[in-house]
């Protein structure tokens, strides 16, 4: 079943917090599978590391599930980038539920078991999503703008794969690492500066569409997930490019010394 406007649901009982709920049980159940297949190299390291493996894995799970699905709802329902104010579809309800399910899992797996300053930064984040989030899944508008949201997991597919590679200590030097870096980078731009820009450019165009509660909500999130998107997009550069650069330099130092010599 899907519908084109919200007005059409009127009087249609609203299942958010029955799938909000299956997303969180989805999620300790895969917690509990993917411990159990956790590689080696993690195990080696402690259960610290297990938990961090663990932890990025099902965020991977995550972005796989949403940002697929978000680009399928954008493919298949185009009208999404048309009118993200009222435009409505199961689909696109319940993937946002399960979204959501995902951040207060993660959110409550950090505090519980990982209190140190890189998790504060992603709770910060998923504070800022949920209450956009939530508030689109309560009301069933602003749906589409929040699909859209969504296609930013396309790149947080290789951004989780790239940490595993670096959990489970994959040499920078390798071409499996080099690759995945790389599309990592190519999908930041394509996928979360791009989407994010256009998100930007709608609520400052489209401002007279939204109430006043949504859009401030949305501006102050968007605000705070650009500026940390760029910081990381800096991270990852000085992290995976910078050093290769300075490695290269080094080297070619030495062997003009060795030749001098």
């Amino acid at each position: 079943m899907a519908h084109d406007e919200v007005v059409e649901l009127e009087g249609v009982p609203n299942p958010a917090i029955s799938f909000v709920l299956l997303a969180m049980g989805w999620f300790v159940l895969s917690k509990s599978a993917l411990r159990s297949v956790a590689p080696k190299e993690a195990r080696n390291q402690g259960p610290v590391t297990v938990w961090k493996w663990v932890n990025t894995a099902n965020s991977l799970v995550h972005s796989f599930v949403t940002g697929i699905g978000a680009l399928v709802c954008v493919y298949f329902h185009p009208r999404v980038a048309e009118n993200v104010v009222s435009t409505y579809s199961d689909f696109s309800h319940r993937l946002v539920c399960y979204s959501v399910g995902y951040f207060i899992f993660d959110f409550l797996d950090m505090l519980i078991n990982h209190r140190k300053r890189s998790s504060y930064e992603l709770m910060i984040h998923h504070v800022f999503v949920l209450s956009c989030f939530t508030l689109s899944i309560a009301t069933r508008y602003y749906l589409a703008f929040t699909i859209i949201s969504l296609v930013v997991e396309v790149n947080s597919i290789f951004l989780h794969w790239r940490q595993l590679l670096i959990i489970t200590r994959t040499p920078k030097t390798t071409l499996y690492y080099r690759t995945v870096s790389l599309l990592n980078l190519i999908t930041f731009v394509v996928f979360r500066i791009v989407t994010l820009g256009w998100m930007t450019r709608w609520l400052a165009l489209n401002s007279d569409l939204v109430d006043p509660a949504p859009y401030t909500c949305g501006c102050i999130s968007i605000a705070v997930l650009m500026l940390m998107s760029m910081i990381l997009f800096v991270r990852l550069l000085k992290a995976d490019f910078h050093s290769n650069v300075d490695k290269r330099a080094y080297n070619s130092s030495c062997a003009n010394n060795n030749k001098a010599q």
